[in-house]
């Protein structure tokens, strides 16, 4: 069976490329910015070309250069695209907004090296995004190069990711036709208690042998409001003169044991384990991500917190591989 190929840019961590390689896919090499993010993918992928660097200082030539002879399958990756959340953006499209500079980085690769497929993973929000006309310019900036497009939000926990997290897959196949089709959602979903309760339990400030798994340093403060917080609560559950008075109604809560997971973002501090008096360690956040417990993160914790929560689901990236996999089987 033929290995196909794939370039990763703003591969992060590397869920996506984990996801990938777990199909038989083979990495030509991977692009990142971010140092932290860098140490963790070199130390879990050994054997990949990671670039660190800026992505337009690999320009065209260099893309050739290490590409050579080599047919590229696919390329993926999701660009950070600051321009969505943004105020004052009136008037300007997306493809012109200069924050979105990394998106169109994305498609010059896609246009240099005339790959048979590529995938772009973003924000859900991108879907909506000034009335609908930035996915439109998306897919006109990408059939501009000869690509047709299929886009999707998908929801990680219909896909046996332990949490909710949706995101957009925007899925293009070179030439006039494109004949993949997104994973068949699972009726099935994986609970929260399912995917870490095996997990050596921890008291506040307690540290494990197990790689990732520290608990948090939390105020006294802190615990007693907590401990008011049941299964599934949440500030409501603290008395009155305790509960904090402001800020995000996603914080002062406590995972519901028999549901999936609040999306994973870069700050869980204040959303609280289940039945432990704690925020959730690095590794339970990953288990969340379904990386497997082999994959070490490097970095404190807060910039592991940021790696993990930034990184693609391994097993939704799986389902997207395999997906792939199929419209070039089929070729």
């Amino acid at each position: 069976m033929k290995k196909y190929t794939y370039i990763d840019l703003f591969c992060g961590a590397g869920g996506m490329s984990l996801g990938f390689d777990n199909l038989g896919f083979k990495n030509i090499f991977s692009v990142e910015f971010n140092e932290d993010f860098a140490t963790t993918y070199k130390n879990n992928f050994p054997k990949h070309k990671l670039i660190v660097d800026d992505i337009k200082n690999v320009d065209n030539d260099l893309i050739k250069k290490i590409v050579g002879d080599i047919n590229v399958d696919v390329i993926i990756g999701g660009p950070p695209c600051q321009g969505f959340s943004l105020a004052g953006n009136i008037g300007r499209s997306f493809i012109d907004d200069d924050r979105n500079r990394l998106f169109k980085e994305f498609v010059r690769f896609v246009e240099v090296l005339k790959p048979k497929m590529f995938v772009l993973e973003n924000v859900a929000a991108l879907l909506r995004h000034n009335n609908g006309k930035t996915i439109k310019e998306i897919v006109e900036s990408f059939k501009n190069i000869g690509y047709e497009i299929k886009y999707k939000v998908l929801n990680a926990s219909d896909y046996g990711v332990p949490q909710e997290r949706r995101r957009i897959f925007v899925v293009g196949v070179l030439g006039n036709t494109n004949s993949f089709e997104y994973p068949k959602e699972q009726l099935k979903k994986v609970t929260v208690k399912q995917a870490i309760d095996d997990l050596p339990k921890l008291s506040s400030g307690e540290k494990s042998i197990f790689p990732n798994h520290n608990a948090m340093n939390h105020s006294l403060q802190m615990l007693e409001k907590m401990s008011y917080v049941k299964d599934g609560g949440d500030r409501n559950d603290i008395p009155e003169e305790l509960r904090p008075k402001s800020g995000d109604s996603r914080k002062y809560i406590r995972y519901n044991s028999n549901k999936p997971s609040f999306c994973v973002t870069g700050d869980m501090r204040k959303i609280f384990h289940y039945n432990q008096n704690r925020a959730l360690t690095c590794r339970e956040l990953a288990r969340l991500q379904t990386f497997p417990d082999t994959f070490i993160f490097y970095g404190n914790d807060g910039k592991v917190q940021q790696q993990i929560g930034n990184a693609v689901p391994v097993k939704l990236a799986e389902q997207i591989a395999k997906q792939v996999k199929e419209v070039l089987n089929n070729e």
